[in-house]
C-alpha cells in the first residue's frame, strides 16, 4: 500500500499508520481500485488535524477532520472518505449506465456520438466560464457533512462569493471549493436544511 505521510508539529506513530492503513483497506474494497494516498497529520493549538487524500481514476477524494486526539481525527477523516467513496462509486456506475443507454438510443436514432451542449456561466462575457452540459440523469443528493474535491466541485479561477454560489447552484453541488479575488481558499457547503454555509480554510 503506497501511502505518503507528512507530520506537521506531530510525529507519525506506528499505531496511527496502522489505523490509517486499516481504514484504507475498507475504502479499497469499495472502489476496487489501486490509488495513491497522501496523509497530512498536524497539531495546531492542541487541535489534532487529519487530512487524507486518495486519487482513484476519476479525480481525488479528501477526508478532513479535527479532534482533541489524533486517533479520533484519523478515524473521522477515514469515515468521511468512506462515505465519499460510496457516493463516488454510485455516481460513476450511474454515469456508466446512462452513457451506455444514451449510446444505444443514439444508434437507434442514427447517431453514433453523444450530443453535448456548450454554454457559458458568468456575470458578463469577460468573467464567463465555458461549461459543457451532458445529458445525464440527476444523481441523488446526499446531505452528509464532508468535503469533495473534483473537477466539477472546484473553481478553476478566482471568484466572488456571489459568483461561487451561482456556480454551485448551477452545477448542483453540495460542496464547492473556490478562491476569492485575494486568493483565499473558501468552501461552500449545502447543509441539511438546504442553506449554503461558507467555510474559510485557514
Amino acid at each position: 500500500m503506497n501511502v505518503e505521510y507528512t507530520g506537521r508539529h506531530y510525529e507519525v506513530t506506528t499505531a496511527i499508520r496502522k489505523e490509517v492503513e486499516t481504514g484504507l483497506t475498507k475504502i479499497r474494497k469499495i472502489l476496487g481500485d489501486k490509488f495513491e494516498t497522501k496523509v497530512i497529520l498536524a497539531v495546531e493549538k492542541h487541535r489534532h488535524k487529519a487530512e487524507i487524500t486518495i486519487n482513484p481514476r476519476n479525480g481525488p477524494l479528501v477526508g478532513l477532520a479535527q479532534a482533541k486526539d489524533m486517533s479520533i481525527a484519523v478515524n473521522e477523516a477515514i469515515d468521511h472518505l468512506e462515505k465519499q467513496a460510496i457516493k463516488y462509486k454510485t455516481r460513476w456506475q450511474s454515469k456508466k449506465r446512462s452513457a451506455r443507454k444514451s449510446e444505444e438510443v443514439n444508434k437507434w436514432n442514427g447517431h453514433s456520438d453523444q450530443e453535448d451542449i456548450q454554454t457559458a456561466v458568468g456575470l458578463n462575457e469577460k468573467t464567463a466560464v465555458p461549461v459543457m452540459v451532458h445529458k445525464y440523469p440527476a444523481v441523488a443528493k446526499t446531505t452528509e457533512v464532508h468535503l469533495v474535491r473534483s473537477d466539477e466541485s472546484v473553481a478553476m479561477r478566482p471568484m466572488t462569493l456571489e459568483e461561487a454560489i451561482k456556480e454551485a447552484h448551477f452545477k448542483d453541488r453540495d460542496v464547492f471549493v473556490f478562491r476569492d479575488p485575494k486568493g483565499k481558499v473558501m468552501v461552500l457547503h449545502r447543509a441539511k436544511d438546504g442553506k449554503m454555509q461558507l467555510i474559510e480554510v485557514p
